[in-house]
C-alpha cells in the first residue's frame, strides 16, 4: 500500500518496522519487541552455553557474563516499555531458566534438588531482571 507523494515519489506504508534496534509498529504495542528480545536474549545464552557449562569458570564470573551480554542484550530499549503481568512473567522464567544453570543443583540427602524460586532471588541479593529494568 502506498500513500500519497510528491510528484511521482511514493512512499510505503508498513505495519511495523525496526528502528535503532526497536520494533515500531502502528499499533504502539511492545508484545512483538519483547519476543524478540528473548528471541535475542536465548541466542546470547545458547552462544555462550558452553562458557556457563564449564566447570573450569566460577560462578560469580558466569554471572557477571550473564549480567554484561546476555541481561544486556534482552533489556536494550527497555526504558520504553509498558510491563504487563504477561512479559513479566516471560522475562522472569526466562532469568531463571539461565540462573538455575549458572548455580546447578543441590543435593540433599542423595537427592538432587532445582534451585527454588526464593534460593535464587536470594543468591542475586534480589537483583533481578524486573528490577533492573524498573530503576
Amino acid at each position: 500500500m502506498y500513500c500519497g507523494g510528491w510528484g511521482d515519489l511514493q512512499i510505503e506504508q508498513v505495519q511495523q518496522y525496526k528502528y535503532l534496534g526497536s520494533i515500531v509498529n502502528v499499533s504502539n504495542s511492545n508484545e512483538e519487541e519483547n519476543k524478540e528480545r528473548i528471541v535475542l536474549g536465548t541466542k546470547a545464552y545458547y552462544a555462550n552455553l558452553k562458557f556457563l557449562k564449564s566447570r573450569l569458570v566460577t560462578k560469580q564470573s558466569k554471572l557477571k557474563l550473564y549480567r554484561t551480554v546476555i541481561r544486556s542484550r534482552l533489556t536494550y530499549a527497555s526504558e520504553t516499555w509498558v510491563l504487563k503481568e504477561t512479559i513479566i512473567q516471560k522475562l522472569l522464567v526466562f532469568e531463571r531458566r539461565i540462573l538455575r544453570r549458572i548455580f546447578g543443583s543441590t543435593k540433599e540427602n542423595q537427592i538432587w534438588k532445582v534451585k527454588t524460586i526464593e534460593e535464587l532471588d536470594k543468591l542475586i541479593k534480589h537483583k533481578n531482571m524486573i528490577n533492573y529494568i524498573k530503576a
